[in-house]
């Protein structure tokens, strides 16, 4: 057995038996052949996940995605934006691209489906807390598959979500109170900003907003 510090984790999930189960899989690992990991905590959703992993600082956060009270691609993207040293691995029962590309695009190291083996998810684990990005074979056929199709033209009309955000711009809101407002993360508003500059080919928020009302999008200047 190799003598090495431990990999600290952090689990996020919002079901209990599935937090209990990881915990005491990578304890009783720690013993084992395997050792090599220290769990430092558990958070039940994004938020409290990214609360615990800025204050614990580990080397990876497990993160599950879709949970009450804050998903996984919001607390990725706010890890990200808050330059957190943690790695964040996905470990999660969806792999649709819907579910993989947001988490990807937010700044996940790697992507792992629940149904994988006890030693593909330790491995998972090193190669992340080492940088080195981690997918599941489900996960990167199909993002090999996307790659491979030839791109659909790209839309450029504003989704009805990405319209209130821009009109509140135009008003002038932050983004924290447009995050109020609409009852959305600050993370989820620049993900929808981003994607409004790249439908208007716009490079900031007054540019936006002056294309905007070129196109009509938002009524006459």
């Amino acid at each position: 057995m190799a003598d090495r510090t431990p990999i600290t984790l952090l689990i996020v999930d919002d079901h209990p038996v599935v937090r209990d189960g990881l915990r005491g899989m990578f304890t009783a690992a720690t013993t084992g052949d395997d050792a090599g990991f220290l769990v430092l905590g558990e958070a039940p959703d994004g938020v409290r996940g990214v609360e615990l992993a800025l204050r614990l600082d580990p080397d990876v956060v497990l993160m599950d995605l879709r949970m009450p009270g804050g998903n996984g691609v919001d607390a990725i993207a706010e890890l990200a934006r808050r330059g957190a040293r943690s790695r964040v691995l996905v470990l999660t029962t969806y792999d649709t691209d819907t579910d993989t590309l947001p988490a990807i695009e937010a700044g996940a190291t790697g992507y792992l489906l629940k149904d994988a083996p006890r030693e593909e998810l330790f491995a998972a684990v090193r190669a992340a807390a080492e940088g080195r990005t981690v997918l599941s074979p489900a996960v990167a056929s199909r993002l090999v598959s996307r790659v491979r199709t030839p791109a659909a033209p790209v839309d450029t009309s504003l989704s009805a979500r990405e319209r209130e955000v821009l009109e509140l711009v135009a008003k002038g809101t932050s983004n924290r109170a447009i995050a109020a407002e609409l009852f959305i993360s600050e993370a989820t508003v620049k993900t929808h900003l981003t994607h409004i500059y790249a439908k208007l080919d716009a490079k900031d928020r007054a540019a936006a907003v002056a294309v905007a009302y070129e196109r009509g999008i938002l009524g006459r200047a």
